[in-house]
């Protein structure tokens, strides 16, 4: 049992991913009003008192279904439930105490945990007499509170905070965790490879495009390092995008790879490269994040679908060709080729992920970035624009995440493009910087008492 997971259990559209969002102070949670919206476990980190724990939200209880779908939700709740300190359990005020609620609240009593009955959508003093109903679960005093609203919010905190333990949790130490988004076109296999990679079922897994619709986060350590890999809905081009749903689950996932520091793109090797993975490529770039571009599925690549253990070296290469003429933009990028059903080859990435992560926070020596800028200027000088002589007189790296340069000239307005990618080699050549774009920005430069 985590010492720090709080987990938000009840029956479809009572208003769990509100209160997840209301908690966790984030929109992150996908909010409809369509029960099923939430299948997987979604987590996020709340904060109160000083004390910091993880929330889960979670899937929609529902007994009797037999379609795979619902029964592997049941299987992502029951794991929240298991790794739960303390059990939210959520009833609806507004349509009261149901016969799926009593057969919830005697599972979940079943579970030895703590659980607290909260009764949300009270939203005035006068509605609390509803909560009386749900006495009959035998789990203690309803606590009445509106998730929408925020109220009784900070009483049901109050109430969590009792139950947990006074030391830091390893959750809490979120800024200095590994954030790694994965993303790809639906039906990839980006939940496979989460799957395989952490050892055990964390997300629902479908042949279905379109399963994933939060973008899921995981907390995990690997060599002592925190991390947080993110699963994320997969990203259709906007025609195909259909209903409100999949329009918030495209949202979440862009804002995913926003707030990351590295995205894995997952390819099809059997579909290729398509103008939609180009797109999230240039968004990673444009955000100016890491980005790894893994070929999934290649052991069903060749031979119309037979596996192979070992994929001829020479396949590769040509396939390679194609990515280099595809992704040209992002050639920093590192690739791997990969099968997230088996495993094959996923214990690259995390190399991968720390060398990146290692790039991303490179800095220069001063010294050492001038005598960079002085040789390229002696190999290459800029050229003149209309008989001007521009001059670049030296280079800084203020900042890091992504790696960022400035160099001051006289003239950087004339500065061509071209000239701007020459320095950009320039560096790469020099100082690696793998995985990670580095931004080249030309100043002019100031002269004294200006």
């Amino acid at each position: 049992m985590s010492e720090n997971v709080v987990a938000i259990v009840g029956r479809p559209n009572v208003g769990k991913s509100t209160l997840f969002n209301r908690l966790t102070e984030a929109r992150t949670a996908i909010e409809e009003k369509i029960p099923g919206v939430t299948r997987d476990r979604l987590y996020g980190i709340s904060e109160w008192r000083g004390r910091n724990f993880v929330v889960v939200d979670t899937g929609g209880v529902t007994f009797g279904k037999q379609d795979p779908l619902t029964t592997r939700v049941q299987q992502q709740i029951n794991l929240a439930v298991e790794e739960a300190r303390v059990i939210i359990f959520l009833l609806d005020g507004k349509e009261g105490l149901t016969t799926l609620d009593e057969e919830i609240g005697n599972m979940l009593r079943r579970s030895g945990k703590p659980v607290l009955p909260v009764v949300n959508k009270l939203d005035t003093y006068n509605a609390e007499t509803n909560k009386y109903s749900f006495y009959n679960l035998g789990l203690g005093d309803p606590l009445p509170i509106s998730a929408e609203h925020g109220r009784g919010t900070g009483e049901l905190l109050d109430v969590i905070y009792d139950y947990l333990p006074g030391e830091e949790d390893a959750f809490a130490r979120l800024e200095d965790a590994v954030k790694i988004a994965v993303i790809g076109r639906p039906n990839v296999g980006k939940s496979s490879m989460i799957n395989t990679l952490l050892g055990k079922e964390r997300v629902v897994v479908s042949q279905v495009p379109g399963t994933t619709r939060d973008a899921v986060d995981t907390y995990f350590n690997y060599d002592g390092q925190p991390c947080v890999l993110i699963d994320t809905a997969g990203m259709r081009r906007k025609s195909r995008v259909k209903g409100s749903v999949e329009y918030y689950s495209v949202l979440r996932s862009l804002k995913a790879v926003q707030r990351a520091d590295l995205a894995i793109l997952l390819i099809d090797a059997e579909t290729g490269v398509t103008e939609q993975d180009q797109k999230l490529a240039g968004y990673v770039d444009e955000c100016g994040k890491g980005l790894i571009i893994a070929v999934n599925k290649w052991d069903l690549y060749r031979g119309g679908g037979h596996k192979k253990e070992n994929p001829p070296e020479k396949s590769m290469q040509d396939f390679m060709v194609d990515l280099r003429r595809s992704f040209g933009f992002v050639d920093y990028a590192p690739t791997v080729f990969v099968s997230a059903l088996t495993g094959w080859r996923l214990d690259k990435l995390f190399p991968m992920i720390t060398k990146i992560w290692q790039e991303q926070h490179k800095r220069v020596p001063t010294s050492l970035l001038n005598e960079l800028l002085e040789d390229a200027l002696i190999v290459n000088p800029p050229p003149s624009v209309k008989g001007k002589q521009v001059r670049i007189y030296y280079a800084t790296q203020p900042s890091v995440k992504p790696p960022t340069f400035v160099f001051f000239a006289n003239t950087p307005e004339l500065i061509h493009f071209s000239y701007k990618r020459y320095l950009e080699n320039r560096l790469r050549e020099a100082f690696d910087y793998t995985g990670t774009p580095i931004i080249v920005k030309l100043k002019k430069r100031q002269r004294r008492g200006e």
